[in-house]
């Protein structure tokens, strides 16, 4: 299976930003609404939209007691500062990328999108696969969290789609959508990394390639050597995460100021356009 995923990847990125890259990204996007919205047809649609909204209002008036909360250190370890250090060594990768499909729009419409939109959608889908885990859940004790302590959270996705509908058909559609999750995080960091490398915006094929290959063979040999390796791996990306964090500090005041100057210039070219039209307007 790995090397089916390196096989996507490197031809996803081989291709480019306007072919491979979009075209598995779209797909990725239209297959995973589609897939939620089935869900909400054939599962407990109403209690998922309740939860959703209930969860939100909730995490509106606690952001600040929760963000600041150290009750349950172990819990704290295991999910909020491992998750924090995660998304933090992984966001600046992601950033270099981001702006570089962005070519073209406003920095409104690129924080609308980032800052906004994507965290919404994001949060949805995992009111929909986990709102049904706790429907089912509740009116079945055990039915999932008795093979979540067993297997493990990937192991807690199927116990879920068992309880749907179709559950072999969401049980082959959750695997192709992950799957197609990871071939699209693998190409654009592949991607995000020839640039850093080659300093071009449109880095070399053979870049882009010998990079996603890399990670699959850095995958496959974790695999191997099995999973404390990877728990030590991403552990240690966590501990990474922490010079990151100090590195991109400076980007709280220096990106207003970047975008200010970027909007002042702006509005003189636009100026300077407006003037030159008029000059030739008189002249004829």
């Amino acid at each position: 299976m790995i090397f089916v995923l390196v096989g996507i990847a490197t031809i996803s990125a081989a291709t480019g930003i306007h072919k491979g890259i979009q075209w598995l990204s779209r797909f990725n996007i239209i297959f995973t609404v589609f897939l939620a919205v089935l869900i909400l047809l054939l599962g407990p649609a109403m209690f998922i939209v309740d939860q959703f909204i209930s969860a939100y209002g909730s995490y509106l008036m606690n952001f600040f007691p929760m963000s600041f909360y150290r009750g349950d250190e172990e819990w704290l370890s295991g999910w909020t500062i491992f998750f924090w250090g995660w998304f933090i060594g992984y966001g600046p990768i992601m950033a270099i990328f981001i702006s570089r499909i962005s070519d073209g729009r406003t920095v409104r419409e690129l924080f609308l999108s980032v800052a906004f939109i994507a965290p919404l959608v994001t949060n949805f889908w995992f009111t929909v696969v986990g709102g049904t885990g706790l429907f089912y859940e509740i009116n079945t004790p055990g039915s999932v969290s008795d093979i979540l302590f067993e297997g493990g959270l990937p192991a807690s996705i199927f116990a879920i789609v068992q309880q749907l509908p179709l559950a072999t058909l969401f049980a082959i559609a959750f695997i192709l959508v992950t799957c197609v999750f990871v071939a699209t995080t693998a190409d654009t960091i592949s991607y995000s990394i020839g640039m850093i490398i080659s300093g071009q915006q449109t880095p070399p094929r053979t870049v882009r390639m010998f990079w996603s290959i890399i990670f699959g063979a850095v995958a496959a040999v974790l695999l191997y050597i099995g999973e404390g390796t990877i728990d030590a791996l991403q552990s240690f990306i966590v501990v990474t995460a922490v010079p990151v964090f100090l590195l991109m500090l400076p980007t709280l005041w220096l990106a207003p100021r970047v975008t200010m100057s970027m909007l002042a210039e702006a509005k003189a070219a636009r100026k300077d356009e407006r003037q030159h039209d008029e000059e030739n307007f008189t002249d004829l």
